[in-house]
């Protein structure tokens, strides 16, 4: 994946698809609970209070104006939440599973506190690569074969590979959350299919359309065989991108005509129901990757297909708007950003992340590995610079252990609030007190905030008819349920 060193630009302002003229009943006093996550280093990464509930306070009669406003309004509705989370990549995986750094005690503790919707941040969105990515040990994909041979009908396919890692793991994470939905990503195609028989880069030969179409067949049905079907599908991950890891050629014309007259038609004739995503990369990469397929009406309102997976490593946000407002029943996700190093102020990223991507019509919010271990490993080229939710020690003075990294807490302030199946409602966004507001599958609200400034904001929170006021700590994130 390659890597940009800024935060993405504030999003656009985006149209209600829905607004319902029946009031929205409330009891008077209504109580509000508190979590708060702050961080006390410029990188925002030292945290010092971690999804901490706060003393509840209670919504008074009437509304008011406070040194920063908010109006919550859930009688105007946008799109529905699916679910956040990341990725068990082949090291994140491992690392969890059969690398010997964790106990089985401690690894359950760890699922537990990722997925669990009650006793942990209730991660609700799992992107699988299919085959290796730079965050795996080794290039592998499903059906490997030597230098110089093909495997056309495929009788070498076997997930073999995912088995002892990556598959248990995530049917654990579904049986920890039911509500979990899952995406896979290929990196590469089997290097035969490739014209340059490699891992890396390559362009996936014409006569071997159709049998990679099966490929990805067979590999939704083996998921699907073991508990675990899978529900998006994106036929390439950052097409083109990059040289050094596994990783393949297409442009958007050859995307477009595979998943249109192979990838598709093999679904339908497997009676699959897995749904297909468009580009799986950057905004700036909708033109050239994305538009053929959308612009495409056979494949846009095609029964398996699902609509966008956006990347946010370049470009604007507002182009989700921008596609969005072109093609107002095309669903968008936000499949990948990661974390890491070049990020200057990890809380702030992840926060204005939450709130830009929702914003914008994204019903995920995703980010990359789930794990790596205290030298942001191992990684087979790539990204060697990549954080997670979590840190593995494995084979240092504190292996066995694990840390909890900010990134956890900002996707628990979003993931154990806000429920699949709630739909974002209207809220007033500021530049300093950012902020997103969801209304739940069973009524409860929950208003999502930041305060990026470095000192204390009064914020007055007006709903219906009634207001709080809260004094929010600088460099801390706020959720806040009623």
């Amino acid at each position: 994946m390659r890597r940009r060193h800024f935060l993405p630009l504030l999003g656009v302002a985006a149209l209600a698809v829905s607004t319902m003229l029946v009031p929205t009943a409330q009891a008077a006093n209504e109580p509000v609970n508190i979590w708060l996550t702050t961080t006390n280093d410029a990188g925002g990464r030292t945290v010092t209070r971690g999804l901490e509930k706060q003393t509840p306070i209670a919504f008074s009669t009437g509304t008011g104006t406070g040194q920063q406003t908010i109006t919550v309004d859930d009688n105007t509705t946008y799109q529905q939440f699916e679910g956040g989370g990341a990725s068990f990549t082949d090291t994140a995986a491992w690392l969890m599973n059969s690398s010997g750094a964790l106990s089985q005690s401690t690894r359950d503790d760890v699922m537990q506190k990722l997925f669990d919707p009650n006793t942990g941040i209730g991660l609700s969105f799992v992107r699988n690569p299919i085959g290796a990515s730079d965050l795996a040990r080794t290039s592998y994909t499903f059906d490997d074969m030597p230098a110089g041979q093909t495997d056309p009908g495929l009788a070498h396919f076997s997930i073999a590979h995912d088995q002892a890692d990556v598959l248990p793991l995530t049917q654990q994470a579904k049986q920890l959350n039911p509500q979990l939905k899952l995406m896979a990503s290929p990196w590469s195609a089997p290097p035969w299919m490739k014209d340059n028989d490699s891992y890396n880069l390559g362009w996936v030969q014409s006569q071997y359309y159709n049998n990679y179409a099966q490929y990805f067949v067979k590999y939704l049905q083996a998921y699907k065989n073991a508990g675990v079907p899978i529900d998006y599908l994106s036929v390439q991950n950052e097409p083109t991108c990059c040289d050094g890891y596994p990783s393949t050629n297409w442009n958007g014309s050859g995307l477009a005509y595979f998943t249109k007259n192979s990838l598709l038609p093999a679904l339908h004739s497997a009676g699959l129901s897995t749904k297909v995503l468009a580009l799986d990369w950057n905004w700036d990469q909708y033109q050239s990757f994305a538009a053929p397929s959308m612009d495409d009406a056979a494949i846009r309102t095609d029964p398996n297909f699902g609509g966008m997976a956006w990347h946010g490593y370049g470009g604007d946000i507002g182009q989700q708007t921008t596609v969005h407002n072109q093609y107002p029943d095309v669903n968008a996700y936000s499949t990948e950003h990661s974390g890491g190093t070049w990020v200057g102020d990890q809380q702030a990223e992840d926060m204005n992340n939450i709130v830009d991507y929702t914003r914008n019509w994204s019903r995920t919010v995703t980010k990359w590995s789930l794990a790596v271990d205290q030298n942001m490993g191992p990684h087979n080229g790539g990204c060697g610079t990549c954080t997670g939710f979590i840190t593995v020690h494995n084979g240092d003075s504190r292996s066995g252990q694990v840390d909890y990294t900010v990134e956890y807490y900002t996707m628990g302030h979003l993931t154990k609030f806000v429920k699949p199946g709630a739909v974002r409602i209207n809220s007033n966004d500021n530049s300093t007190v950012r902020n997103v507001a969801w209304k739940n599958p069973d009524g409860s609200k929950a208003l999502i905030a930041y305060n990026s400034s470095t000192s204390d904001q009064n914020v007055r929170v007006n709903w219906a008819g009634q207001s709080f006021s809260y004094t929010l700590p600088g460099h801390t994130s706020a959720t806040f349920t009623w």
